[in-house]
C-alpha cells in the first residue's frame, strides 16, 4: 500500500478496526509528534506492533505538536510526518489529530492496545482512565528513553554553530 493510502480519517479508521476485530485481530494504537525521527521512535514503533496485528499510528497535527512542543516545532508539517510514518512496513495506517491526547481517538477506535513510550508508566499514561474505560490494555514498550529530537536539535544547532 503506498503511504498516501494509509493516512486514514476517523470514520475511515472506525470501520477498518472493525473489521480487524471481527476477524480476531489484535488492534494497536501508538502516537506521538514524531517531528525529527529517531532510533527511538523505531523501537518504540516496532514495540508497539509487537503488540498486536494491526497498528494505528496517531500524529499529532502542528497545532498540538506546537502546543506541546513549544513555538518553534514542528520543524516537519503534519503532512509530512504522516507520509514519512506510512512508509514504514510495521505500520498500517495514521491518522492526524488536534488535541494534546488521544483520548477522542480511542475512545472512537477502542484499540486493544494502546501502546506509549518508556518515558511513560502504565500509571502515567495520560489516556490511562480512558484505555480502561473500555477494556483496553496500555503497554509500555520500546527501549529505555536515551533519545529526543529536542536532543537531536540541540545537537545539530551545536555541531553547525562551531
Amino acid at each position: 500500500m503506498a503511504p498516501q493510502e494509509k493516512l486514514k480519517t476517523s470514520e475511515e479508521l472506525r470501520a477498518l478496526v472493525a473489521e480487524a476485530k471481527r476477524a480476531h485481530r489484535t488492534v494497536v494504537f501508538a502516537n506521538g509528534c514524531f517531528d525529527v525521527l529517531h532510533v527511538g521512535h523505531i523501537r518504540y514503533l516496532q514495540g508497539a506492533r509487537a503488540q498486536g496485528d494491526l497498528l494505528v499510528v496517531g500524529i499529532n497535527s502542528d497545532e498540538s505538536a506546537r502546543a506541546l512542543k513549544g513555538a518553534e516545532r514542528p520543524l516537519q508539517s503534519a503532512a509530512e510526518r504522516a507520509e514519512i510514518l506510512a512508509s514504514f512496513e510495521c505500520v498500517d495506517y495514521v491518522i492526524l489529530f488536534d488535541e494534546t491526547t488521544v483520548d477522542r481517538i480511542l475512545l472512537e477506535l477502542k484499540p486493544d492496545v494502546h501502546a506509549k513510550g518508556t518515558d511513560y508508566t502504565s500509571e502515567s499514561v495520560p489516556e490511562r482512565e480512558t484505555v480502561n474505560s473500555y477494556g483496553g490494555k496500555v503497554a509500555i514498550v520500546g527501549d529505555a528513553k536515551a533519545h529526543s529530537s529536542r536532543d537531536m536539535i540541540a545537537d545539530i544547532l551545536e555541531k553547525f554553530r562551531s
